[in-house]
């Protein structure tokens, strides 16, 4: 039983944050990671759309008996998380509520900054999170779309990387935040430059770090966990061609990408 996989999915590249979470919480465990390249960006999309994404993606995992899901997609999390939860028969996790339970914890003013793409921020999710965990926080807002093409250029640690972080968080600094989630899987890559920013008296949360303990925690509690003395075997899926994923996903993982297959859903769909 407890050798089945944890699978994974996002839009694209993103969602390898928190697979690096996973290698280092979880070394024993194997891990199927799907990246809808063929259709990302997902924040643009409708609701709809990315929720009929997100059912196709996990159906395809589910084939491959995975025992847990992770939603490495800040926008399908806060979009499509309710109905996965509803409509498979494993565990579902989010980045979402790891994040905000965080924030909640660690904030000493309830003022809480959460950055993240325009569909994350749009959508409120991560609002909604840490207000049902704490009415009375303050929860301020920036969407910080320059952040994802920075993190994937590897421009991480630039002048321009410096410039576009002060240009977007120096309303939230003024504010008075003391704690800031990074509301997107890209974010964790620029982590030095935000907290540059933000100063030393503001925590940063890190949506992919919280979500890698989450999944340690169902799944101790679940007695799913492989013996620690095994090693995990990682396979990666993407609906496009692989080139451009292998050579972010490099970037994102330190170079220990393996190899990656370019599957068609349609095809998976047409099997059923």
């Amino acid at each position: 039983m407890s050798w089945q996989a944890i699978g994974i999915f996002d839009s694209g590249v993103g969602g390898l944050t928190v697979l690096r979470e996973i290698f280092r919480v979880l070394p024993q465990e194997d891990t199927i990671y799907f990246g809808d390249t063929a259709r990302v960006p997902y924040g643009t999309k409708s609701p709809e759309t990315v929720d009929r994404y997100a059912r196709e993606i996990t159906s395809f995992l589910v084939k491959r008996d995975i025992k847990l899901l992770i939603v490495a997609c800040n926008t399908a999390s806060a979009v499509a998380l309710n109905n996965l939860k509803r409509d498979f028969p494993i565990p579902v996790v989010g980045v979402i509520e790891p994040g905000a339970r965080r924030a909640v914890e660690v904030t000493r003013s309830g003022r809480i900054g959460v950055i993240g793409t325009s569909g994350t921020i749009k959508s409120s999710a991560y609002t909604r999170a840490i207000k049902r965990l704490n009415p009375a926080a303050e929860v301020l807002t920036r969407a910080c779309p320059l952040f994802v093409p920075l993190a994937e250029e590897g421009w991480t640690d630039n002048q321009v990387a410096r410039l576009t972080a002060q240009s977007y968080l120096q309303e939230l600094k003024e504010a008075g935040v003391d704690t800031l989630v990074l509301g997107c899987t890209h974010y964790p890559l620029l982590k030095n430059i935000i907290a540059e920013v933000m100063g030393p008296d503001v925590i940063l949360v890190d949506s992919a770090e919280e979500t890698g303990r989450t999944v340690a925690e169902i799944l101790t509690k679940k007695k799913l966990l492989r013996p620690v003395t095994e090693k995990g075997n990682h396979h990666f899926f993407v609906s496009d061609i692989p080139a451009g994923f292998i050579r972010v996903g490099n970037r994102f993982l330190g170079g220990k990408l393996g190899d990656v297959y370019q599957v068609n859903l349609d095809d998976e769909r047409e099997e059923d």
